[in-house]
């Protein structure tokens, strides 16, 4: 009897030791080597790895160099290092996590500078509850998701007077190099209506780092914000994770019921690098050399801000079009899938007039929604009248035009100087939603 109560209790202890290991994924951590380095990929045999997972490859001199697995070819398991393969070589240790890739997220991250793994980039430790998130997220579900029905206002007239925008609106900024986008960037981050901003520097050039950080968002725009950085000399998949990092982060203060303002730059540079990951593992160019995961990743990532249950992410993404060509790959396929677009026009620029948007060729698709008649009724008078100039400028500019053979083009001319004055902004410069509202609705009632 005894010996009967003894086996009961052994087997109940074994039990017990067993579900213990089975909860924390033990059984499945395999340990493998190096079989192959090609650059940044790595091949091993890593049985029961996941596509996703968190791998640890182990110099010889102790070393630890994260690596994610990202794919198979029969039983090789394809790994991409996020960091530089320096010290990795043929048969390196490798060990599996049994977790995907993750960062820490809290309340404590705001006013800092981070890395794409979470890492403070300013000198100071993170400090205060942490806790681990996953950077892989399925979207809000689209059935049920809160229609988009508030204002959000940004402190540039020309957006939210011509372009407005609402609370959980996605829209993309298109236009070429050196046409202001990092500045238009800051502008909406130190005056945005948001409680936080999260900001994504995909590749940035790493002298405009700190010149974006103090010049373009600045103390104010800092005070409110997480900023998540990898430069364009850091290996291909640290910049595709800075955008997820960036879009994890602002998920959680989402879930917290608050309203965020994501924004990145830019979609191109995230592109590009998703690109050089799928050419290194195998995939067949298509588009101008873009594989097919960059088109399947664009929607992914990017339906991930919006509107859910518990706050809103409103996102703001810079798309550098190439040779500004609008109708490129990346420029094109945003496009369609964000709510709207506002172009940076180079030719706009180059008279000194800023913010450089081409209210013309730009479109905020939730405007109908968001605006009052009466905003919409001098919203349409005004690009009515920039449309009639546009249209005669050549004949007005070398004097072919005679005043009053057409009363619309006289009008036009007439208010070209006041409309000019209500688009122009400098970067300093801010403006309440109801004060643009009542300056744009005075141009069309003294007008008519």
């Amino acid at each position: 009897m005894s010996e009967n109560l003894i086996d009961n209790e052994y087997i109940k202890d074994l039990d017990s030791a067993l579900q213990d290991i089975l909860s924390k994924n033990e059984l499945r951590k395999w340990t493998g080597y190096v079989n192959k380095v090609i650059g940044l990929l790595l091949e091993a045999k890593l049985p029961g790895a996941m596509v996703g997972e968190l791998c640890n490859v182990i110099t010889d001199h102790g070393d630890i160099k994260p690596a994610e697995v990202v794919g198979f070819r029969g039983d090789i398991s394809l790994l991409l290092l996020l960091v530089d393969g320096k010290g990795v070589h043929q048969g390196s240790k490798i060990t599996q996590t049994g977790r995907p890739v993750e960062v820490l997220v809290g309340e404590n991250l705001l006013g800092r500078i981070l890395d794409t793994f979470g890492n403070p980039l300013d000198g100071k430790p993170l400090e205060g509850s942490l806790v681990p998130r996953a950077l892989d997220a399925a979207p809000p579900e689209a059935y049920g998701r809160p229609r988009i029905d508030t204002i959000f206002s940004t402190g540039i007239r020309v957006i939210d007077g011509l372009l407005t925008l609402g609370v959980g609106q996605r829209i993309g900024i298109f236009s070429g190099s050196g046409v202001g986008k990092s500045t238009t960037l800051g502008m909406i981050a130190r005056y945005g209506d948001a409680d936080v901003n999260v900001i994504a520097l995909v590749g940035e050039r790493g002298r405009e780092v700190q010149d974006f950080i103090e010049v373009s968002l600045g103390e104010e725009g800092l005070k409110k914000s997480v900023v998540v950085i990898a430069t364009s000399d850091q290996p291909a998949m640290l910049r595709v994770k800075c955008l997820y990092t960036a879009t994890t982060i602002a998920e959680y203060f989402r879930d917290q019921g608050k309203n965020v303002l994501l924004m990145a730059d830019s979609i191109t540079r995230l592109a590009m690098s998703a690109r050089d990951v799928g050419l290194s593992v195998g995939e067949p160019p298509t588009m101008k050399g873009y594989t097919p995961s960059v088109f399947a990743m664009l929607p992914k990532i990017l339906e991930r801000s919006g509107r859910s249950k518990a706050g809103a992410i409103t996102a703001i993404y810079t798309v550098l079009v190439e040779g500004d060509d609008f109708n490129e790959p990346i420029a094109d396929a945003a496009r369609g899938i964000l709510d709207g677009h506002i172009i940076l026009s180079r030719s706009i620029a180059a008279k000194n007039h800023y913010p450089s948007v081409d209210v013309l060729n730009s479109v905020s698709r939730l405007f109908p929604d968001l605006a009052t008649k009466e905003h919409q009724d001098a919203a349409g008078f005004v690009r009515n009248m920039m449309a009639t100039y546009n249209n005669a400028e050549d004949l007005i500019a070398i004097g072919a035009y005679e005043k009053g053979s057409d009363p619309r083009i006289d009008k036009a001319v007439l208010l070209k100087p006041v409309i000019d004055s209500f688009l122009q902004q400098g970067i300093y410069e801010t403006t309440g939603f109801e004060e643009t509202i009542k300056l744009l609705t005075t141009i069309y009632q003294k007008a008519k």
